[in-house]
This record gives C-alpha cells, structure tokens and sequence, in this order.
C-alpha cells in the first residue's frame, strides 16, 4: 500500500476559505476519506498563516516509505525554518 501525505479540507471559515489538517492516506483514496493518522494543520485564511506541523510523526511516516505532496512539502520547509 503506497502512502502519500496530503492535505485534507477539515473546516470552512467563511466563503471559500478552508482549514487543512495534514494527514497520511493511502494514495489511491478520495481525498475526505478517513486517514490512517492526522499529522497536523494549516489555516491560510488567518494572517499570518497558522501552522502546526508534528515533525517527528511526519519523519516516521517517511522512514515507512510515504511520500510528501509538493504543498506539503513546502509546509514542512517553513516548518522547519521557525
């Protein structure tokens, strides 16, 4: 089973801005389906953008074999950077 980390809409704050939780799904399911783990979250529609990302999760997720969308890993960049 091929595991991708993606982002998932999770809430909606007003007209077309939504909450994302960071979460790790087999890559061949719809992306509202149930994950296999919620590895954090990102709220664009705050100013500056809320992010909160567990790392240490993220990390063994990827030891397993999992692979980062591109957004994700662009998250996991500023992440690491604050």
């Amino acid at each position: 089973m091929e595991v991708v980390i993606r982002l998932q809409k999770a809430g909606k704050t007003s007209k077309k801005r939504y909450n994302y939780r960071i979460v790790a799904m087999p890559k061949n399911t719809a992306r509202q389906a149930n994950s296999l783990d919620i590895l954090g979250y990102y709220d664009p529609a705050k100013k500056p953008a809320a992010l909160s990302i567990n790392l240490e999760k993220i990390n063994t997720w990827v030891g397993k074999g999992a692979q980062l969308s591109d957004t994700v890993k662009s998250l996991v960049k500023k992440a690491k950077k604050s």
